[in-house]
């Protein structure tokens, strides 16, 4: 339901994972590092505590095994994407523009914006959104939380946060050690949520720091 990937009605954790799985196999990948941002991250610990023996190590950013923040914030951000109108015609930079503008009372970050207008495609002449904006609307809930799991992942993990932002915080870690009891927590001082456009070169040195040695 993102980038070019095909579109499917169902998206909960548990599917995502099975998605990861299949992406494995076709690719013959037995076992792997994995990293994922946000929805990413919980997609990422759903498949290390389903199939610990897939998963070498872990990295999860800006994200926890938890709930995150009310439903209500990105139902608003989808409304508003549903809601936006552009004209046929427009070159990309004037449509990105047009999109950003309409965006803007609800997504007041300029940052979050730009990682939205991500999405803005042009599709035989007319722009459109890429991410399945009715699938999410219809499993906010389920991205929001997260699945029960009730046996631990053993490898080596990493929870790599940004400092602004409120993703992984201190009454988190109970249940991060619960569930990953190798879990390494960090925080790259003065990135927001979305760690490795904030804060790129910091950020893939705390990657390379926690990968094993070539």
């Amino acid at each position: 339901n993102h980038g070019e990937s095909p579109h499917s009605p169902l998206m909960t954790y548990e599917a995502m994972s099975l998605d990861v799985q299949h992406l494995l196999t076709r690719l013959g990948i037995t076992k792997c590092i994995l990293l994922g941002h946000s929805m990413g991250g919980k997609t990422a610990m759903t498949l290390a505590l389903q199939r610990p023996e897939l998963v070498e190590r872990l990295i999860s950013v800006d994200i926890s095994p938890i709930s995150t923040i009310p439903v209500s914030e990105f139902s608003a951000y989808i409304s508003a994407m549903k809601s936006v109108t552009i004209p046929s015609g427009l070159s990309r930079s004037a449509a990105r523009q047009m999109a950003d503008e309409q965006l803007q009372p609800v997504v007041q970050l300029p940052q979050l914006r730009q990682f939205l207008l991500t999405n803005l495609v042009e599709v035989e002449g007319r722009y459109i959104w890429r991410v399945n904006l009715e699938a999410i609307s219809h499993h906010l809930a389920d991205i929001m939380n997260f699945p029960v799991f009730h046996k631990p992942y053993l490898g080596p993990a990493l929870f790599l946060g940004g400092s602004k932002s409120p993703y992984i915080s201190s009454k988190d870690y109970p249940e991060i050690r619960r569930l990953f009891p190798k879990a390494d927590v960090q925080y790259i001082e003065g990135a927001g949520h979305i760690v490795h456009q904030d804060k790129f070169e910091e950020f893939i040195t705390a990657v390379l720091n926690f990968l094993p040695p070539p």
